[in-house]
């Protein structure tokens, strides 16, 4: 039995999910084999992803392909109620915008109570309660998909730490999903809900980007494409033996033609600051202090700790809601700094933030429903697994098709060229 807001608004709800219906070809296709094949049939799939009209289009073709579907929230703040009342009548769905701390993960018990086979995480909080509090289910959870660049982080330690008990696809590590979601999916989603929350000029503004992975770089290109003055902030610590170090980033956006330098510098110049890098406290104490009056902070990371809420409010005498999504902290020095969406994702922060693009979500959700299916024939090993080549190149083609793109492919020859070290000039 579902448990939301208001289930009156089902109605308003079902137009929003038709509306992405009709824009989302990529999961209609997938559908359509879905309902043929049946390839869940039996299986309960445990969901916390951001439940919101393009989300509700991925529960559905789970749905059509035979699963029981429990859904809950990734985030207390990005639940389209509307949504949420449409699909609680044709699934179980716990979730609500607004919901308190205890709520968020009182409603992840509930769905682990359905006791899912399969699970979808957005953040991996579902997947350590399975390994925390629920390690009684863990031999009865055949695998599982993660959508974002935080979740896959902690899935990789849990890993590398012999913790992780069940196979799951590091979905947001797909090619596909890079380009859909994190460059220009947040790129686009992260600047209409700033315009939305704020009303204000980006031309002519300095923008602080901390971190130049695929997200800070798309929303650093969208901005500069704006008239912002963007500035860029990096690390040089190596997270990650087979990426780019911070040097590297640093260096790729120098050579695009951004300002970089550290957040010390930044703080004194920046006009609006947007954290893109899934660590903590990349806004801290000493850097708040040192902005100019008036500076909006937002994150476009994952969890509320790239912002250091609490190191701003204890700088600050006085703290107010100013309009939605952005609350007022006055500095003891007389300063006054502007927070959105209390630090949590603005581009999904309901009711400015709205999500990625629904041709963006129709991509990056193929491959979500995909891999869950791959889930189930691939036998696969604990651990973090990558989306297989297949199934990365079909939802790149099937996207394009559905712009009206075609492209060619190699040759005979050309393949054999590229092949061999035989073949001369």
């Amino acid at each position: 039995m579902s448990k939301v807001k208001n289930l009156k608004l089902a109605k308003e709800g079902a137009r929003e999910l038709e509306w992405a219906r009709i824009n989302m070809p990529v999961l209609a296709k997938i559908r359509k084999d879905f309902e043929k094949t049946k390839p869940f049939k039996g299986i309960t799939i445990g969901v916390a992803l951001h439940l919101e009209k393009k989300t509700g289009i991925l529960l559905e073709t789970l749905a059509a392909g035979g699963a029981e579907i429990a859904a809950t929230s990734c985030n207390p703040l990005t639940t389209d109620d509307r949504v949420a009342a449409a699909l609680a009548g044709k699934m179980n769905v716990f979730a609500w915008a607004g919901e308190t701390n205890k709520a968020y993960y009182d409603n992840m018990d509930t769905v682990l109570d359905y006791k899912p086979e399969l699970v979808i995480d957005d953040g991996c909080d579902l997947i350590f309660a399975l390994h925390t509090k629920r390690r009684n289910q863990l031999k009865t959870v055949l695998g599982g998909a993660e959508e974002t660049t935080t979740g896959i982080i902690r899935l990789k330690s849990m890993e590398a730490e012999g913790e992780l008990k069940f196979p799951v696809i590091a979905v947001n590590d797909a090619y596909s999903k890079y380009l859909f979601d994190n460059r220009f999916g947040t790129a686009q989603s992260t600047i209409d809900a700033l315009m939305r929350a704020t009303n204000k000029l980006l031309a002519g503004k300095t923008v602080v980007v901390t971190g130049f992975g695929w997200c800070g770089r798309g929303i650093a290109e969208r901005m500069r494409g704006l008239g912002a003055n963007v500035v860029v902030v990096e690390v040089g610590d190596r997270l990650n033996e087979n990426g780019p170090s911070g040097y590297h980033k640093a260096l790729e956006a120098l050579y695009y033609g951004f300002r970089v330098m550290t957040m010390e510098q930044a703080a004194k110049i920046g006009d609006i600051f947007i954290t893109a890098t899934g660590d903590k406290q990349v806004i801290a104490g000493k850097h708040f202090s040192a902005m100019k009056n008036g500076a909006i902070l937002a994150n476009a990371g994952h969890f509320n700790v790239e912002i250091d809420e609490p190191a701003l409010r204890k700088i600050s005498r006085n703290k107010r809601t100013i309009n939605t999504n952005i609350e007022q902290y006055e500095l003891k020095s007389g300063k006054k700094i502007y927070l959105l969406s209390e630090g949590r994702l603005v581009n999904l922060a309901r009711p400015t933030g709205q999500g990625h693009p629904i041709e963006i979500m129709d991509g990056s959700f193929g491959i979500q429903a995909l891999s869950l299916k791959y889930v189930l024939e691939g036998k696969l090993a604990p651990g973090v697994h990558k989306v297989p080549a297949k199934i990365d190149d079909w939802v790149a083609k099937l996207a394009l098709e559905s712009q009206g793109v075609k492209i060619g492919k190699l040759s005979p020859q050309q393949k054999k060229y590229l092949e061999s070290w035989r073949e001369g000039t």
